[in-house]
Parts: C-alpha cells; sequence; structure tokens
C-alpha cells in the first residue's frame, strides 16, 4: 500500500464564499475559480498538489458520512489498494475506481462512519 500524501482537506462551511474571503484575508488562501487552494509540492516519483476547499453545507459529495469533513490521500496504487481494502472487509463504494482526467479515484467509510478518497493523480507515472 503506498500513500503519498494528503491530495486535499475538504469541509462543509455554511457560507462558503465568505468563509474563503476571510481565509484569503486573513492567511493569504487566494482560490481558484473553482474555489480552491492548491500547495504544491514536489516528491521523488512524481509533481503534486495538496488542495483546500470548503464545499457547500449542503453538498452531497462527503454521503454517506454524516461528517461535516472529508480527507483525499494521493495513492500510487489504487486498484492495488481498492482490492487490500476490499479483501480486510472494508466496504469501498459500489462505484469502484472512477477514472477521470484529473486521475483515478475512489471512497470508502472509516470505522467512525467518515468518507475518504483516494486519488491516483493521472500524471502520476507519465
Amino acid at each position: 500500500m503506498t500513500v503519498r500524501g494528503i491530495g486535499g482537506v475538504f469541509f462543509k462551511s455554511n457560507n462558503k464564499t465568505k468563509l474563503q474571503k476571510w481565509y484569503e484575508e486573513n492567511l493569504g488562501l487566494k482560490p481558484d475559480e473553482e474555489g480552491y487552494v492548491y500547495f504544491k509540492w514536489k516528491d521523488l516519483k512524481a509533481p503534486g498538489y495538496t488542495l483546500w476547499g470548503p464545499f457547500p453545507e449542503d453538498t452531497k459529495y462527503f454521503s454517506p458520512s454524516d461528517s461535516t469533513w472529508m480527507i483525499n490521500f494521493v495513492v500510487s496504487d489504487i486498484e492495488e489498494i481498492v482490492a487490500d481494502l476490499k479483501s480486510r472487509g472494508v466496504e469501498v463504494d459500489e462505484k469502484g475506481v472512477q477514472e477521470t482526467p484529473e486521475g483515478k479515484f475512489a471512497w470508502f467509510m472509516d470505522p467512525e462512519g467518515n468518507k475518504i478518497e483516494l486519488w491516483e493523480p493521472s500524471d502520476l507515472h507519465g
């Protein structure tokens, strides 16, 4: 199993725009047009970044979790990790591994009901 870093920290906000403005004014976290702040990093295998971004309070993206936050782990072998989680009895989201232009994603719930997102960036191996 290979977790390379934290790909994102996401949380619910009752006023996403106001909160983003507060963080921008007080900590200099200037969001892009989609509302994310990118913290770029580089390791020996591939460049990457960590996202910081509030989601609208009524987002369904964290479902079925009732938690107000979700963490995203950057991985380099998502299919292997998903297979390993399933073999350990972890309930992986029924959508399985999803491919997008940004890379591959998969989700599961931790023992306390928090949704965890795995992300294998599309540029990881290229």
